[in-house]
């Protein structure tokens, strides 16, 4: 009874503070095949998907964004579904605002570029990188990659070394194998 009595309470406190414009950054975590994500939205979009080390990311977002944080699922809830939808193999592409603030520079031109690379395809580190404009900045399209702010939502798991190997991936290699067996690359 008493957890039932809590979690009315955070729910009208998310509405009250949704609607009074005191909430900046929400979150929600959501149960997928590959691990509990962490979902963190602004009033722009989507800003943060991380895979572990919530309560650090959730630290991390406050300095970076603002301390205004608070679990508050229904904001999320379009994210959710869409993640539901990928990992359910009924989605290729996700259409969700998304705030890209946590990327700056060559990163974040890296990142626009990796939405492009088509479900079931793959890039070479050095394919994106001439596609971001900078032939030569391979190891940078990989910091761009480690350091992606929205992993899956862009897609840098697709990215992969130029001799066919997986390379590197923030949530490990064996998640990566996994979302690109599960989109058959």
């Amino acid at each position: 009874m008493e957890d039932e009595t809590i979690a009315r309470l955070r729910a009208r406190l998310a509405v009250t503070a949704e609607r009074d414009g005191l909430l900046d950054v929400a979150y929600r975590t959501v149960d997928t095949p590959v691990g509990t994500l962490l979902l963190a939205s602004t009033g722009q979009g989507l800003v943060r998907v991380a895979y572990d080390r919530h309560d650090e990311v959730l630290a991390a977002l406050a300095e970076a964004v603002s301390p205004r944080i608070l679990n508050a699922p229904d904001r999320l809830d379009s994210a959710a579904r869409q993640l539901d939808e990928y990992f359910g193999g009924r989605r290729r592409r996700f259409e969700l605002p998304l705030d890209l603030r946590l990327a700056k520079g060559f990163r974040r031109q890296v990142l626009s570029h990796l939405p492009e690379i088509a479900y079931g395809r793959t890039e070479s580190y050095a394919e994106v990188a001439r596609a971001a404009g900078s032939p030569r900045a391979v190891r940078a399209v990989g910091t761009a990659c480690a350091t992606n702010p929205l992993p899956v939502i862009i897609p840098c798991h697709r990215v992969i070394r130029s001799d066919g190997g997986y390379g590197a991936y923030v949530g490990g290699e064996s998640v990566k194998k996994t979302l690109l067996l599960l989109e058959k690359a």
